[in-house]
């Protein structure tokens, strides 16, 4: 049993580290145009990666508020595919420098990834009895809901600069 939570634990950060990397070296060979090019409703690559650095540190509190038994803070902000939140974490997160903001989105992630490693196995997938809405929130079910987004943006990425190459 603690071998299969174990491996759990460990496949699902593998897996946030592979889409994050896979993201940073695909936008990494875009030109300067199509990095400022709008191809996600109103975002850029560069509101993207500001985007995914804030779900970096807002899962690291969100896991926080689950470890104390209590719903994470982002939920306040719950509305259609997380809008009124998404925009206020790339106004935060967003950089003018490439170069600055592709090195917060890989900071933002070591940071959570180490976070991660340090929380007990057991808590991983432990139900602190946190509810949003009927939903139960464990830490492994926002972290695996970040991945999803992530994978969801990889490929959003892949399609748009595959039509415009």
């Amino acid at each position: 049993m603690v071998s299969k939570a174990l491996s759990r634990k460990e496949e699902t950060i593998a897996a946030l580290v592979k889409t994050r990397q896979d993201i940073l070296t695909k936008v990494s060979t875009l030109s300067r145009a199509d990095r400022e090019r709008i191809f996600l409703g109103t975002w850029s690559i560069k509101e993207l990666l500001a985007h995914l650095a804030g779900w970096d540190f807002t899962n690291a509190d969100a896991i926080r508020s689950v470890l104390t038994g209590k719903v994470p803070s982002f939920y306040d902000y719950r509305d259609r595919d997380w809008q009124t939140y998404n925009a206020m974490l790339v106004g935060k997160y967003k950089k003018n420098s490439f170069p600055e903001l592709l090195a917060t989105v890989k900071n933002s992630q070591r940071k959570l990834v180490e976070f991660l490693r340090s929380i007990p196995l057991e808590d991983y997938n432990r139900d602190f009895g946190v509810r949003f809405r009927g939903y139960k929130v464990t830490i492994q079910r926002l972290l695996e809901s970040e991945e999803k987004d992530e994978q969801i943006h990889y490929q959003q990425i892949v399609d748009f600069f595959k039509v415009t190459e």
